[in-house]
């Protein structure tokens, strides 16, 4: 669950409007873009949620990540339609304001987003911590946990002010880390199979908790499932760097999920196969689970709780990046306070804009970790599959709207030039609006996680609120977008 939010240097430059000046350099093709889109997608949700998975619909944890993954895909291909006739790099954000052309409305996605992405760092840097103890054999408690989640919330904050320079190889090699964690899981999992050591009927058993009906428990674990599945949105911030985006993104964007869910079947028919349901859901680290179970006489699981630490804190790192930027970009076009589009001299980075959001990240932990206890992980993992699965909705409306639309024009392109582009087959884009409108409602979602998605929601709509009065009182202007492509640096 990443995106990348500009390296350092962007912060104190002038947006460049598209056409002015030189342009990124196409540099990714589809090798690359490959690797990039299975990293993205790979992170916290699959280490840390496979156990809330399974308490929720029993061993059968593989059909919601299917269903999932379905619903992933439909709107997948309505992103596909939409950066292929617009290869910029803003996203849901740009696609939002083609289509509708309310700033309001655009404003409200951008900050779902970006409060997606401090949910979704908060998730990895509360699982992190638990690896962490469990690592070093700390019993610390729950007081213990939410501290070294605050300290690298901290850290990450250091890091961002410092100035990241995002790089592919850097990315390659966190996608290898990731993906060894899961292979070694898939491996032990099928050894233990070949020792008759599981009980592989649990695979096919549906159980629910709390009296659910089958029907709502796959709903229900079919919206945290999600939370796994997301990641492919963010790699049409990589159109304007991927050489002939309109021939490669689809079978590339569609290639990767489908090497994903196919990893994250495996991994769960060997989780619940190897652990019993019961054990697999109470565990805050369920994959470490499977090992110490499924190889107890291998010392695996002593240095498997790093790898954990180590995979999903990239995604922590990324996400953070991804809010801070997208926070600047929003301040910079004065639709949020001037005052968080501040630079730090030298560094050049959006500092005042790293506060606010490590705060907010901050204090989210703290007060969900009172309020949830054990549960905390998640209640913010849930809440960031809430905030993007109404993106999503907004998403495939906006490419609805925008099909009789002509597509942006492109570098090399001669004038009065037809490009083809990819188009999302039939009435996709209405069942991708329509199964992401109903992951939203309450049958799907914990009551908390719309309280944690209202309040920081809240936040944004209050600080554009005085903006708006600012604005009109004292500068007597408008707030709206005036570069909503330059939003992501």
């Amino acid at each position: 669950m990443s995106a990348p939010g500009g390296g350092e240097g962007t912060a104190t430059s002038g947006a460049p409007r598209p056409g002015d000046g030189p342009q990124l350099k196409r540099v990714m093709g589809t090798k690359l873009l490959l690797l990039f889109i299975i990293g993205d997608i790979l992170g916290t949700g699959v280490y840390a949620l496979t156990g809330r998975i399974a308490g929720e619909i029993g061993g059968a944890a593989w059909a919601p990540i299917l269903i999932a993954f379905a619903v992933a895909t439909i709107t997948a291909l309505s992103y596909l339609e939409l950066v292929t006739k617009y290869p910029q790099a803003a996203g849901a954000a740009l696609y939002t304001h083609k289509a509708f052309g309310i700033h309001f409305v655009t404003f409200l996605v951008t900050f779902a987003v970006l409060c997606s992405g401090i949910t979704s760092a908060s998730t990895a840097a509360k699982f992190l911590a638990e690896n962490f103890l469990v690592g070093f054999d700390l019993g610390w408690g729950q007081f213990g946990v939410t501290a070294i989640a605050v300290g690298f919330m901290l850290l990450l904050a250091l890091v961002n002010l410092r100035g990241v320079g995002e790089s592919i190889k850097f990315n390659l090699f966190l996608t290898v880390v990731e993906l060894t964690g899961l292979l070694i899981v898939i491996g032990i999992g099928f050894w233990a199979m070949g020792q008759g050591n599981v009980d592989f009927s649990r695979v096919v058993v549906f159980e629910t908790e709390g009296g659910k009906s089958i029907f709502l428990a796959l709903t229900a674990a079919t919206s945290l499932a999600f939370f796994s599945m997301v990641g492919f949105e963010d790699s049409v911030n990589m159109a304007e760097e991927t050489r002939d985006p309109a021939r490669i993104f689809p079978k590339v964007m569609l290639t990767g999920l489908g090497i994903t869910v196919f990893i994250y079947l495996l991994v769960s028919i060997a989780a619940v196969a190897v652990v019993p349901v019961g054990t697999l859901s109470e565990s805050q680290t369920p994959l470490l689970e499977v090992v110490q179970t499924g190889a107890p006489d291998f010392p695996i699981d002593v240095f498997y709780p790093f790898l954990s630490i180590f995979a999903v804190a990239n995604t922590a790192l990324i996400n953070m990046l991804m809010a801070s930027r997208l926070l600047y970009g929003m301040s910079r076009q004065e639709v949020l306070p001037r005052l968080l589009a501040l630079v730090l001299p030298g560094r050049r980075t959006p500092w005042a804009s790293i506060v606010f959001t490590t705060i907010l990240a901050i204090g989210l932990i703290i007060l969900v970790t009172n309020a949830m206890g054990p549960e905390t992980v998640s209640a913010l993992g849930g809440t960031t599959a809430l905030l993007l699965l109404c993106v999503f909705t907004v998403v495939n409306i906006a490419c609805l709207v925008l099909r009789k639309s002509p597509p942006d024009p492109v570098e090399g392109e001669s004038p009065g030039q037809t490009r083809r582009t990819f188009r999302s087959p039939g009435i996709m884009p209405w069942v991708g609006a329509l199964s992401c409108a109903f992951l939203i409602g309450p049958w799907a979602q914990d009551p908390i996680e719309y309280q944690i998605a209202g309040v920081l929601l809240a936040i944004g709509v209050v600080l554009w609120f005085f903006t708006w009065l600012w604005n009109r009182a004292v500068k007597a202007k408008r707030t709206r977008f005036t570069d909503p492509e330059e939003l992501h640096g």
